[in-house]
């Protein structure tokens, strides 16, 4: 298939450079951006060319037949002349989308390194769940998202394995197989842009749900004896036929044989419209496929997951690309049923009946491979997302997870992974001495920024990615959240409902023996003074006495004695800040203890409000 061609190679070191990202993306991509000038300057070339070739064979055609001086055999060089040059001008077109897409690929890298990516890929808007239990609040899917600031995936698996892996956290044995498999392709740019840019065609042309859905169809079921049968037809009619031109055998001997094989085929008509109306879509789906396929199968990999996955494209020692190639022979076997001789000798031959067995053998014998096929890709492809992440985020770390009894979560210099170089860097402990933060400040100061942080880099850590901090250790946690929650009109539910609602999912969670991360922004403000304080204190209590760790913002400073409830298990943070010629100065620095002020009124007064 055109679109699933090998992208052609270019005189560029093919090392990728480890410590400087946005130099090995420009040399790339003016590398290509040099290739698809020079295949733009031959597709125009070739376009006159061909129109020059074409008028010449008119006024050939001219002097053969309007007025003939010369032989028509005189077009058979400018015939094969032409046919030659619309395959070159077809390679040419090729050459130059896969460039175009080469570029585009390098262009998103360096927006990403320019932090300027918002907006520039896919925002995995269709995997947004409102009800999950942290990534709405998190900003883990939409619109300048984690999703969008990693995701290279390039095919519907990808995007759908790196959205599960970002929903739910994974096991720590996983996570570590994915650590080592991400450090080991993060240095071999060359095979992630070879997937890069095969996977852009298979976009728009594998649709997984279809391939799944055909590989697991219930069986149909041609017996052995069918099977005897339908060939035993075959041989007799093309027998018959053979010894009537012969004019060995009577025609009403051909003829009753011809029957017989027409009858077959009434009789075999639903099951052969039932296997041949199905495989059109999923065989042109692994078509594409077999492309990356074919460019895993070249590899060899050191680290246990990758070597798993190259391993799980075989069957019997079989590699995948193989048995497609065979899948894709039959395709094009059917496909010839519309040519005019075909049709004539298909009731002779059975044509359509045989396909149909053997396009359903196929699918009996790799039905269950094509499912770890895709799941094979689109594994390969978020771990390929992870990488990329890993390379172009050298200050970035992957997360050290450790065995403990209790829920721990120790990071320096931690930051924000969405706000790029805007982001203030800040330390983070909790552990089974202190399981709690009471976050206090004012408007602005940094709260949630600092909870959604935290979040975020525990989300990607227990997917397996680098976190933007200069060391993270922590236990496997999951994360609850409830910082967003929205009053639904069409729901009736309010604003608290919702938010109370939420905090009983994350103790649930927590009560189901879960060590979970708890983060709670301006926790119960939707309800007065006297009931958020009681209420407030008996949630978070809960939570700790589960062994649960976390942080609760608050506005309200009345919250922040909670750590002389909770003791020793609590401790108060601040953000400050300072009215500098009537304007707020923020430093998104973290303190230690209370926040003594608040400047919700000069705020008001900054926007012109008479207060």
């Amino acid at each position: 298939m055109s679109t699933g061609a090998a992208p052609p190679r270019y005189a560029v070191s093919r090392v990728a450079n480890e410590h400087d990202p946005r130099r090995e993306y420009e040399n790339r991509m003016a590398a290509w951006l040099r290739l698809k000038q020079g295949q733009d300057w031959r597709y125009v070339r070739l376009g006159n060319l061909r129109l020059a070739v074409a008028l010449a064979a008119a006024l050939i055609a001219w002097f053969a037949f309007a007025h003939p001086v010369i032989s028509a055999w005189w077009l058979v060089a400018p015939a094969a002349l032409f046919i030659g040059l619309v395959i070159w001008h077809s390679r040419v077109a090729r050459k130059q989308v896969v460039a175009s897409r080469a570029i585009r690929l390098y262009a998103r890298g360096l927006k990403r390194l320019d932090d300027d990516w918002a907006g520039s890929g896919e925002s995995g808007k269709e995997f947004a769940n409102p009800d999950h239990i942290y990534t709405g609040d998190l900003d883990v899917f939409g619109k300048g998202s984690v999703f969008e600031l990693i995701s290279t995936a390039r095919t519907r698996s990808g995007e759908h394995v790196l959205a599960r892996w970002l929903e739910a956290p994974a096991a720590r044995d996983e996570v570590c197989a994915r650590q080592q498999a991400a450090k080991e392709l993060g240095a071999r740019l060359e095979l992630r842009e070879d997937f890069a840019l095969l996977g852009e065609a298979a976009r728009s042309e594998i649709y997984p749900e279809t391939l799944e859905q055909w590989a697991k169809a219930p069986n149909v079921v041609f017996s052995p004896w069918l099977r005897l049968l339908a060939t035993g037809c075959t041989v007799i009619a093309v027998s018959a036929t053979a010894a009537l031109i012969c004019g060995v055998v009577p025609l009403s001997v051909a003829a009753a044989a011809l029957a017989a094989n027409i009858c077959l085929i009434v009789w075999m008509r639903k099951r052969t419209a039932s296997v041949l109306g199905g495989c059109s879509a999923p065989a042109a789906g692994l078509e594409v496929l077999s492309v990356l396929i074919e460019r895993l199968e070249r590899e060899s990999f050191t680290s246990p997951l990758l070597q798993r996955l190259r391993g799980s494209l075989e069957i019997e020692g079989l590699a995948a690309s193989r048995r497609i190639a065979h899948l894709e022979r039959l395709m094009a076997w059917l496909d010839s049923s519309h040519h005019v001789l075909v049709s004539v000798i298909a009731p002779l031959l059975l044509w359509k009946e045989h396909l149909a067995m053997m396009i359903e053998e196929w699918r009996e014998e790799n039905g269950e491979g094509v499912v770890e096929w895709l799941r094979a890709c689109g594994e390969f492809e978020a771990l390929c997302s992870l990488a990329g992440l890993a390379y172009e985020r050298p200050d970035w770390v992957f997360p050290e997870f450790v065995s403990v009894d209790s829920p721990q979560l120790e990071a320096t210099a931690l930051r924000h992974p969405l706000l790029g170089r805007r982001a203030v860097a800040n330390d983070v402990s909790l552990n089974s001495d202190t399981r709690v933060w009471i976050v206090s400040g004012s408007n602005m100061s940094g709260k949630s920024t600092l909870m959604r942080a935290i979040g975020v880099n525990v989300v990607l850590a227990s997917a397996g990615a680098p976190v933007a901090a200069a060391s993270l250790r922590l236990s496997a946690l999951q994360v609850g959240a409830s910082m967003r929650n929205v009053d639904s009109l069409q729901d009736g539910r309010s604003r608290f409902f919702a938010e109370i609602s939420r905090i009983r999912n994350i103790s649930a969670l927590a009560g189901n023996g879960k060590a979970v991360l708890f983060l709670l922004d301006e926790l119960l403000s939707g309800t007065n003074s006297h009931d958020r304080r009681i209420g407030a204190a008996a949630i978070v209590k809960g939570l700790v006495d589960r062994g649960a760790i976390g942080l609760v913002t608050t506005h309200d400073l009345a919250l922040a004695e909670l750590e002389a409830d909770l003791g020793y298990r609590a401790a108060n943070v601040h953000f400050d800040d300072h009215l500098l010629d009537g304007h707020m100065e923020f430093d998104y620095k973290l303190l230690p203890g209370v926040v003594t002020h608040s400047n919700a009124l000069e705020l008001m007064r900054a926007v012109g409000l008479a207060v």
